[in-house]
């Protein structure tokens, strides 16, 4: 009963009928006041005729006490209209001298242009980040506010639209007006622009957004040095490989010629079997490391792009059997059983024949190493579809899982650590990966720890997938020591020699 009575005084509050419907808010604070002034002519009603009832009688202070209770009420309710209508007309007047900003939420800074890219109006939530930088930009166009650099790429934005695109994007440079303290001189921007039509379809408007990416271009400018540093870390390896291979390849070639000659007695027999020993192992030795300075060389000409394939017709039976034949005898000696299986109507293949040759020796020559004794290596060769398929499998130790993603890396070794027991650079299955892929193949590799290794490699028959080499300017390596570059390459002397030439000419 007391909440509708209240009801029904909060609604006599109302200055006019029309604004009876009110919000929630409003209606409580109404209804609040109305209760407390129904409470206190309750309080007035009761109390007053006891107070008046000695000096009067209940006679007299009966009708007195309500009718003072009733003037309590009509004064709380003139007073409760005066109130409220007071407030409703100051936030009319608010509302109408200030009316709410549609876009002051809105992330950046929000700008509405003229089809010429004028400023009409400027709002936005952060549009206090971007006043230092602007200068007057009601009534000014927005492509004078921009470094001056970054206006064709903004007019030609506006360009889009006024030709019919609906949205347009652009990034640019706000530079901070005199005056300000120049510890950011400027402000990465990226604008982005939507079109406003009329009915006849007509640009009529421009709404446009800012968003400070100052935070996303420093970004960008880390990714591009840290880019920078490593293709540098990695062309400075390459190099630095190139010219230490060549350092390291001529005296080994004196050390394995005089060593030939010393085995051959070719100047005196020597004086027992101990020093035949020494001379053999020395050559041995010698001919291992040459082997691993030219895998480093052949490396560093495929990450610097220039191994050159030559192309050739031969037949692969033939590659297979003379692979076989070269690595029998290591077979043998360890007590690995050596297979090799091809295709009967097999045929011919176009590719590098030294280089699909040099695939299967590092390919077989680490299924061998990793081989116990009376373990079996197979080379199988087929062809399917147009593509020749070479498949390795050997009984050996396996690939631990964690280890096979990584395989192929340069100078990664399924044992890599110090307790290890197979010798090796780690450079093989890097040097098979990076010629397959100058062939335009694939390389693949299964294995299980303790059962085996199988890697297949697949080539196309026809040498389809050798892509010509990119002769851009921006695209060629860097040569190592640097020097001139003549009118034509020399097309008879390789790029190792090259280098070591010059190497020579610059030490001179």
């Amino acid at each position: 009963m007391a909440d509708k009575a209240a009801l029904v005084l909060a609604g006599a509050m109302a200055p006019r009928a029309g604004e009876r419907d009110m919000v929630p808010g409003e209606m409580l604070r109404r209804m609040a006041y109305a209760r407390v002034l129904l409470m206190a002519c309750a309080f007035i009603a009761i109390v007053a005729p006891v107070l008046l009832v000695m000096p009067l009688g209940i006679a007299v202070a009966l009708p007195a006490g309500l009718t003072l209770a009733f003037c309590v009420l009509l004064l709380g309710l003139t007073a409760g209209l005066l109130r409220f209508a007071g407030e409703d007309k100051v936030e009319r007047d608010e509302a109408v001298a200030e009316p709410r900003d549609p876009y002051a939420l809105c992330a950046g800074l929000v700008l509405h242009l003229d089809p010429q890219g004028v400023a009409l109006s400027l709002s936005g939530r952060d549009r206090g980040a971007f006043t230092p930088y602007l200068n007057e930009a009601i009534g000014r166009s927005l492509v004078e506010q921009v470094h001056v650099s970054d206006r064709l790429g903004l007019a030609s934005a506006l360009d889009r639209l006024r030709e019919g695109e609906a949205v347009a994007a652009v990034e640019f440079r706000l530079e901070r007006r005199a005056g300000h303290a120049a510890e950011h001189p400027y402000l990465h921007a990226r604008a982005s622009l939507t079109a406003e039509t009329g009915e006849n379809g007509e640009l009529t408007g421009i709404f446009c957004q800012l968003g400070d990416i100052g935070a996303e271009i420093a970004l960008r400018d880390a990714a591009r040095l840290a880019q920078s540093d490593a293709e540098n870390a990695n062309e400075a390896k390459s190099r630095f490989l190139a010219a230490v291979s060549h350092e390291l390849r001529t005296p080994l070639n004196a050390i394995l010629g005089f060593s030939d000659i010393l085995i051959g007695e070719y100047f005196g027999k020597l004086e027992n079997d101990r020093q035949r020993e020494y001379v053999a192992l020395i050559r041995q030795s010698g001919g291992h490391l040459l082997s691993v300075v030219n895998t480093m060389l052949d490396m560093s000409k495929i990450e610097a792009g220039r191994y050159e394939l030559i192309l050739d017709h031969f037949i692969v039976a033939d590659v297979v059997n003379a692979c076989e034949a070269m690595l029998s005898l290591q077979a043998r000696e360890k007590g690995v059983t050596l297979t090799a299986r091809v295709q009967r109507d097999l045929g011919e293949a176009v590719a590098d024949q030294r280089a699909i040759q040099q695939i299967l020796i590092n390919l077989v020559g680490n299924a061998i190493k990793f081989t116990g004794t009376g373990g079996v290596v197979s080379m199988d060769a087929v062809a399917e579809a147009g593509w020749l398929k070479i498949s390795i499998s050997d009984t050996g130790i396996g690939i631990a899982p964690d280890m096979l993603a990584n395989i192929g890396q340069p100078f990664l070794q399924a044992q890599s650590d110090l307790a290890r027991r197979y010798e090796g650079t780690g450079l093989g299955l890097s040097l098979v990966k990076g010629l397959v892929a100058l062939h335009g193949g694939t390389f693949a590799i299964e294995s299980r720890p303790g059962e085996g290794t199988m890697v297949t490699i697949m080539v196309p028959m026809d040498g389809s997938g050798i892509s010509e080499p990119d002769l851009d300017a921006e695209h060629q390596p860097v040569e190592f020591p640097p020097r001139l570059k003549s009118g034509h390459v020399r097309a008879a002397k390789s790029w190792d020699d090259d280098v070591y030439e010059n190497a020579k000419a610059q030490s001179a």
